[in-house]
């Protein structure tokens, strides 16, 4: 099964966001959610193509609540990801698999703290009033033709305790670009993590 992941922007609260508005609750409703990182949605679909279809039906909020979506298709790599862009490429037949693991970035993963709240949508409900999060509002369209984002009264509940059944125990932090070499990857040398998260890139996206 081919893994979708999508990893929110700071200051929003991606299971919020995705969950209280119709259509992107629609999208996810055939899936079971999981959260792997902190602020972060996972779901498992039959295929790349399959994936890329999914983040073009969410595309509207992956533009504005969602700072990383990646796909893992275990015939490419059990351990790594593919950014949104190089799944696109594989679908499309534009990149062959074997020439997807040159361009890299890697994430460390820190483990969420004891007695620091995760920012992984099991929070509060964001307060005040705009066009994306006043519940009261009826739909915010797209002004460039996007889809559009409704927040209903009820903000999914069902789905949200779903997505809550799995605690994430890790954040991702501080991408570090790399290209591989000899078949192997660069230590992670930012910072002290407990692990790692290798994404793989296009040449385009890759800034070392």
């Amino acid at each position: 099964m081919t893994r979708v992941c999508l990893v929110g922007k700071d200051g929003s609260n991606l299971q919020y966001e995705l969950l209280s508005r119709e259509t992107s609750r629609e999208a996810l409703a055939t899936y079971n959610l999981e959260r792997p990182f902190e602020n972060s949605l996972a779901v498992r679909t039959v295929s790349v193509g399959a994936a890329v279809s999914l983040l073009n039906d969410l595309n509207w909020y992956l533009t504005r609540f969602v700072d990383e979506a990646l796909v893992q298709e275990p015939s490419i790599s059990d351990a790594e990801w593919l950014s949104r862009p190089l799944a696109e490429r594989l679908r499309n037949g534009e990149t062959e698999p074997v020439e997807t693991a040159e361009f890299c970035k890697i994430y460390g993963l820190e483990r969420i703290g004891a007695g620091t709240e995760p920012d992984d949508g099991s929070a509060t409900e964001p307060t005040g009033s705009s066009p994306e999060t006043d519940r009261d509002s009826t739909a915010t369209t797209d002004a460039t033709g996007g889809d559009e984002s409704e927040v209903t009264d009820d903000p999914a509940s069902g789905e949200a305790e779903r997505a809550r059944s799995t605690e994430p125990t890790h954040r991702l932090v501080e991408p570090l670009y790399v290209r591989r070499t000899g078949g192997e990857l660069p230590e992670y040398d930012l910072r002290d993590v407990e692990d790692t998260l290798a994404v793989r890139l296009t040449e385009a996206e890759y800034s070392p």
